[in-house]
C-alpha cells in the first residue's frame, strides 16, 4: 500500500501490546496479548505491534504466537538498530502471513550526545546497514527516528533518505516526548515529503505521545501534511501520559470525513469492546470523561442538554454511542431472570466467548447480587465478568474473609485462601480492615509488595451499588494493577489485591520476569 494508490486510506497502526503494555503495572501474560490481539484483528486495525522480541523470552513467544495465530492484519516486532535484534524479530514474526520488522534508532542532538555516543555519518550508516538486514528477512520494514520531534529537520531528511534507499516501505516520525504542536509537526511532515529522496514510494507515519496532551491532535495535524499510517494504541494507553488514542484517531477520522477526507478499515462498533478488554487486563480504568469510551461520552446532565436531545439527538450528540459499539442503553435484570437472558445480555455487552464454567460463575455472582440489590445493570455486569474471569485464573482464592473495625476497636482481619487444595488461614491487624486483611494475605502468600495506588467508584448509583477497587502493586520492581468488586468494599478490595497478586505469580510462572538487559523501548 503506498501513497500514491490510496492517497485517501489512513493505516491503523496499533501498538497497544508493545508501547502501551509499558505503562506502569499494564504488563501482561502471554494468553491476554493473544486474546488482545484477536480483537485489534475483529477492529481492524492493519498493523498490530505485538512486542519487543529482543528485550525477553516472554516477548519472543508472544510476538511468535500472534504472528502464527492472528489473522487479517501484518504482524509487526520492534528492534533496535543492532544486527542480533532484527534477526530476533525476524525470527518472531516470520511466520505471520503478512510480517513486518520495525526498527528505529534515536536520532536527536541529545540522544545521539548523551546516549548513544555516535556521529550523525554513524547513524546514517548504521541506518543503511540496519534496514538492508531487515529487507533480506521481509520485504516489509518500517524504519524510525526516535525522538524525531527534537531533531533537525534537515538531518531527519538525510536519515530518512537512507532508510528509504536501504529498503524501507514506511518511515516513522516520532514525537517520542510529546514535544511538539499540531502546527509544527504539520510542517515537518510536509517537509520531509518533499526533500527525502524518494519520499513518493513509501508511507510516512506517525507515533505521538500525549506529554503535553497534543498526541490526538499533532497525529491528525499529520494526517492532514501527508502522513498515511497513525501509530496508536487502545484508550491511549502508553508510557507516561499515553499515546495517540486509536479511538479517538478514528472517530475523527469518521466523524469529519467532511474535512478530512479520509478512511480507514477499522470496524468502528468494535472499539468499545476493545476498549472494555484493555481496560479489564490491563487493570487501568477508563476515566468518565474520556472521549468517546468514557462513562459520561454519552451522557447528558444539564437540562437544556436533555431536553435538546429528546427532541432531536443531534443537537448534542456528533455521534452515536452504537457507532462505537455501545448499545447506548443500560438493561435491567432482576432476580428472575434467568440464565438464557442473562447469557444473551452478556454477548450483546462483547463477552461471547466465555466458557460454560465462566458463564456458571458469573450466573451465580449475579444470583447472590439479586439478593442485595433491586435492580442489576450493565455495568454491575461488566464487573461480575471481570471479576470472574479473574478469578478463573487465580492461584490463591479467597475462602473466608472476617474483619472488625471501629473507632475505639483495633481494625482485625481474619483470611482463608485455597491453594491447591490446601486452605490456608491467619489474622491480621492494621490501619483499618482493607490494612489488615492485606497483612494476613502478604503473611499467607508470602509476596512482598507495595500498595502503590488504591481507588473505590461505585459501579453504578444508590445506597447498594456494588463497589469495584482498582489497585496497583509493585514486586521487585514487577508493577501490575487489578481490580475486584463487590458489595462489601471490604471484599471488594481483598478480591483486587488477590488478583494483583496472582498476576504478578502468573507472570513469574510464564517466565515473564526474566527480562533480558534490554530495555522496554518508547518511540
Amino acid at each position: 500500500m503506498t501513497q500514491q494508490t490510496q492517497h485517501n486510506r489512513i493505516i491503523i497502526f496499533d501498538t497497544t501490546l508493545r508501547d502501551g503494555e509499558q505503562s506502569p503495572g499494564c504488563t501482561m501474560i502471554i494468553k491476554e496479548k493473544l486474546e488482545i490481539a484477536h480483537q485489534l484483528a475483529r477492529l481492524g486495525v492493519d498493523v498490530i505491534e505485538a512486542g519487543f522480541p529482543i528485550s525477553s523470552q516472554g516477548d519472543f513467544e508472544a510476538v511468535q504466537l500472534i504472528a502464527r495465530e492472528v489473522e487479517g492484519p501484518s504482524i509487526c516486532g520492534l528492534s533496535r538498530t543492532m544486527e542480533k535484534d532484527i534477526v530476533r524479530c525476524g525470527e518472531a514474526v516470520i511466520h505471520a502471513k503478512k510480517p513486518r520488522i520495525h526498527t528505529f534508532i534515536a536520532t536527536s542532538d541529545v540522544h545521539l550526545d548523551k546516549k548513544l555516543r555516535m556521529s550523525k555519518e554513524q547513524v546514517i550508516a548504521t541506518v543503511a546497514k540496519s534496514v538492508a538486514l531487515a529487507r533480506s528477512i521481509t520485504p516489509d520494514v518500517e524504519f524510525s527516528c526516535e525522538d524525531a520531534g527534537r531533531t533537525s529537520w534537515d538531518y531527519l531528511a538525510d536519515v530518512i533518505s537512507a532508510a528509504i534507499e536501504a529498503g524501507a516501505s514506511t518511515i516513522n516520525v516520532p514525537d517520542t516526548v510529546g514535544y511538539t504542536n499540531p502546527w509544527q509537526y504539520g510542517e515537518c511532515i510536509a517537509y520531509l515529503r518533499s526533500k527525502a529522496r524518494g519520499a513518493e514510494n513509501v508511507v510516512f507515519s506517525v507515533h505521538c505521545h500525549n506529554d503535553l496532551g497534543m498526541a490526538v491532535a499533532n497525529s491528525l495535524a499529520a494526517v492532514r501534511a501527508g502522513a498515511r499510517q497513525v501509530e496508536c494504541t487502545i484508550n491511549g494507553l502508553g508510557e507516561r501520559a499515553g499515546n495517540a488514542s486509536l479511538e479517538e484517531i478514528v472517530m475523527n477520522l469518521i466523524v469529519r470525513k467532511d474535512f478530512y477526507g479520509m478512511e480507514t478499515g477499522i470496524n468502528a462498533a468494535e472499539i468499545y469492546r476493545a476498549s472494555r478488554m484493555v481496560s479489564k487486563i490491563t487493570g487501568m480504568r477508563i476515566q468518565r470523561n474520556k472521549a468517546i469510551v468514557g462513562a459520561n461520552a454519552f451522557a447528558h446532565e444539564a437540562g437544556i442538554h436533555q431536553d435538546g436531545v429528546l427532541k432531536e439527538r443531534t443537537t448534542y450528540e456528533i455521534m452515536r454511542a452504537e457507532d462505537v459499539g455501545w448499545t447506548g442503553e443500560s438493561m435491567v435484570l432482576g432476580k428472575h431472570s434467568g440464565r438464557h437472558a442473562f447469557k444473551s445480555r452478556l454477548a450483546s455487552l462483547g463477552y461471547d466467548q466465555l466458557s460454560d464454567e465462566e458463564i456458571n460463575r458469573a450466573f451465580s455472582r449475579f444470583k447472590d447480587l439479586c439478593d442485595k440489590k433491586k435492580d442489576v445493570y450493565d455495568e454491575d455486569l461488566y464487573a461480575i465478568v471481570e471479576d470472574e474471569i479473574a478469578q478463573g485464573e487465580e492461584i490463591y482464592h479467597l475462602e473466608y474473609l472476617g474483619f472488625s473495625s471501629g473507632t475505639e476497636a483495633v481494625p482485625t482481619a481474619t483470611v482463608k485462601l485455597r491453594k491447591n487444595g490446601e486452605m490456608l488461614v491467619d489474622a491480621g491487624v492494621g490501619d483499618g480492615p482493607v490494612d489488615a486483611a492485606f497483612r494476613a494475605i502478604d503473611r499467607i502468600t508470602g509476596m512482598e509488595a507495595t500498595l502503590i495506588e488504591y481507588s473505590l467508584e461505585a459501579v453504578t448509583g444508590g445506597m447498594d451499588a456494588q463497589g469495584q477497587v482498582s489497585i496497583a502493586l509493585d514486586a521487585g520492581g514487577r508493577k501490575v494493577r487489578a481490580r475486584g468488586a463487590s458489595t462489601d468494599v471490604v471484599v471488594a478490595s481483598v478480591k483486587a489485591y488477590l488478583n494483583a497478586i496472582n498476576k504478578i505469580l502468573r507472570l513469574q510462572s510464564a517466565g515473564e520476569n526474566s527480562e533480558s538487559s534490554v530495555p522496554k523501548q518508547s518511540m
